[in-house]
């Protein structure tokens, strides 16, 4: 969780999910992960990070017009719910903080994962998978909810995950990942 600012103290900690905290200033809006000190790497996602980040452009335009949002703040379908279906699934491997009152920070929420920034892209595949499969699940039309079907079986998340990677130029050793 996030700690409050000291007057002088350089801004708020995150108490990351193996122990470690990290200042949330040393976390810059191009940090898609980091090496922690505890030997793991965790992934950094921040709420000015497009969701097509981990989503093809045509499927975040999708989502957008089938989710409804309840939120004021967040009208549109986006990163922030993205992580917040992620935060839902594993709530002991992802914290976050509202740092929207630091004007030095330049984003409004930062969370940070346990896992590293590939293995968080394929978990948020997955999910948006499941929440597909599940809104298809309620379609009156057999015939495509058994094309669905058919057609997940044969999706492998790793390689997609690893071509739209490579489509967007983010390799492994590259920190915007």
């Amino acid at each position: 969780m996030a700690q409050p600012r000291v007057p002088g103290g350089r801004g708020e900690e995150l108490d990351l999910p193996c122990g470690e905290t990290k200042r949330v200033r040393s976390l810059d809006l191009g940090l898609r992960e980091f090496d922690c000190s505890c030997g793991d790497t965790h992934a950094v996602v921040m709420d000015v990070h497009p969701p097509d980040r981990f989503l093809p452009e045509f499927l975040v335009e999708v989502l957008r017009e089938a989710i409804e949002t309840t939120s004021e703040d967040m009208p549109e379908f986006g990163t922030p719910h993205l992580m917040g279906i992620v935060l839902e699934e594993f709530p002991r491997q992802v914290v976050s903080a509202d740092v929207s009152d630091d004007g030095e920070v330049g984003t409004g929420i930062i969370w940070v994962t346990d896992f590293d920034s590939r293995r968080l892209h394929e978990i948020i595949v997955e999910l948006v998978v499941e929440l597909m499969e599940h809104a298809v699940s309620h379609a009156e039309d057999d015939s495509a909810v058994s094309e669905f079907e058919t057609k997940m079986l044969d999706f492998d998340v790793s390689e997609f995950v690893e071509q739209y990677r490579q489509q967007r130029d983010l390799s492994e050793d590259d920190v915007y990942a």
